[in-house]
Parts: C-alpha cells; structure tokens; sequence
C-alpha cells in the first residue's frame, strides 16, 4: 500500500517574483513551507542575483514543467564595461581589467552577430554537468575542466541604454541560453571585457511580470484567502497543445492508461500530434495520436 504523501494537495502554479540574492531551490522551499504543499518543483533555474519570473509548480502541475522549461524567456539585464569575472556577474572574482568603453553605435553594430542560432559556451560556475558533477562545483573546488561549446537561439536583442560605464539590453531566447554569456561574449566583440550586473527575467513562455507575486505577497495570502483563488490552473502551461475532448467513459479509460480506438476520436485528429485530453474543463491525460490508437503518456490526478 503506497504511503500517503503528508501535506495539501495543491495543483496549479504560482509565478513568483524572486527576490535578489536567494537560490530557486530555496524560493521554492519557502513556497512549499508556506503554502504546506505536498510537492512542488520550480520551472527554469534563476541565478542567486537574477530577479523575476520564477515559475513554481505544486502537484500534477509538476508534471508539465517539461514544457513551460521549452519555452522562450525573455531578460532585461545591464552589461557592466571593463572587468572580466569568474562568475561573469557581480559574485564573482575580477580577472581581467580593460579601459576600454564601447559607445553606443559600436554596440548597435555588434548586435546581429548575436541574433538567430549561435554558439556560446557557458560559464564555468553554471549548472552544466561535467563528468556527471555540476561546474560550479568543479570551480568552486579549483578543478581544471572544459564546457564544450553549443547551440542556442537568440530570437530578439536590442539596446535598451548605452551609458559611458554599461549598457542595458533585452533579449528573448531558447531554452539554455546563458546571459552571463552573451553579456562576456558582447564585451569581447567590442574589444574589452564585461559582466553582469544586473538581470531580470520578464516572461517564461506565457508567464510574466504582470503574473508575478512576491514572497511577502505570498505569505499574506496563505493566510487570507482560499488557496484555488489565486493559484493557476494547471492546463496554463498547456495552451500551445491541441484540446480534445473525452467522454467520462474515455476518461477513465485513459485515466487507467487505456488506449482510445482512432475510429472513435474526430475525424479531424491528426497522426503524430500531441492532445491534452479533457473532460468538460477537466485535465485527464497529454496524450499522442498513432495510426492506431491515441495512446496517454502522462496522466493528471485532478
């Protein structure tokens, strides 16, 4: 007999807004401890210094992290001219020193070489495996090791303010695109050196600011208010995926992780295709359509 999970049962999604100087792990811990959910996950790590869109998952909603982590992301964040960092941002140690200031129209005409599919290798403090152990505790620990380069897609840049020691940009990106390291690799087209100062992430595929609440905000609510007010819905993440509806027959059909016979779906379904399966506003299953069958590969308990 399973054991039975200790805590609420919440399904949905909170969008917290993060606060500076405080891990994603952690921030999803204080939501847990605060919501007192039985499990919850975040989708898509910030570094400690970043702020903004954090979307946190609790329950089934868990199970659908893999496509909000898909998604593009949009940041706002300052490039500070002159100094080389190990961390690439303000944590960490100053490395390499230039005197060299770009101005505005040289930065301008730097900018398309970082648009479209790139390549960048990301920073040594980064979460990347290496050798099945994460970089930045291979650089922590003083070990010498390499991050092979890849591919990323920068959908937008632009310059949002040029100013003598820095400039602000925004970007909008693919999923494991550094900005440490487009903000070292801009520097280093521009002939000097440069890091992070600041960054904020503004949106994570549908989710942005304006969905956003702080930790404080959080802690109000828990106590004043009815926990499915304000969490999202789980299918939020969901909208790109065609819907189908099921009959409660279907459904439990699915549920149990039966297949549904092609001869009984619409004609207009379509071979290869990934549905959300619903009955009425019910999630019940993300289901793949086959020559044959449609068959359930993740179920939602709701």
């Amino acid at each position: 007999m399973a054991r039975k999970r200790k805590g609420n049962k919440i399904d949905g999604w909170i969008v917290i807004d993060k606060p500076y100087d405080m891990g994603s792990t952690k921030v999803v811990g204080k939501c847990r401890y605060l919501t007192k959910a039985q499990k919850a996950g975040h989708a898509g790590t910030l570094d400690p210094l970043a702020t903004g869109v954090l979307p946190i998952a609790f329950g089934e909603a868990t199970k659908t992290i893999p496509y909000i982590m898909d998604a593009k992301k949009t940041y706002q964040f300052t490039v500070t001219w002159g100094e080389e960092r190990t961390t690439g941002d303000l944590e960490g140690e100053v490395t390499n020193i230039s005197d060299r200031r770009p101005s505005r129209q040289e930065i301008l005409e730097q900018i398309p070489a970082f648009l479209g599919v790139i390549k960048q290798t990301p920073p040594q403090y980064s979460a990347i495996k290496v050798n099945g152990k994460r970089a930045y505790d291979l650089a922590r620990a003083g070990g010498d090791f390499e991050i092979k380069e890849r591919e990323v897609e920068v959908y937008s840049l632009s310059l949002l303010d040029a100013a003598d020691g820095h400039a602000c940009f925004e970007m909008e990106c693919s999923k494991g695109t550094y900005v440490r390291s487009v903000g070292r690799d801009i520097a280093i087209k521009l002939g000097t050196f440069g890091y992070i100062s600041a960054l904020t992430r503004t949106k994570v595929g549908s989710f942005d600011l304006d969905h956003t609440i702080s930790l404080e905000k959080l802690e109000e609510l828990v106590h004043s208010a009815p926990l499915e007010e304000w969490i999202l819905n789980v299918v939020t993440v969901l909208d790109d995926i065609l819907a189908l509806a099921v009959t409660k027959e279907q459904a439990d059909f699915l549920k149990n992780g039966g297949f549904i016979c092609r001869e009984n779906l619409p004609p207009s379904s379509r071979i290869g295709q990934t549905y959300k399966a619903l009955e009425g506003d019910k999630l019940i299953a993300l289901c793949e359509l086959d020559e044959e069958c449609l068959k359930p590969i993740r179920v939602f308990n709701l």
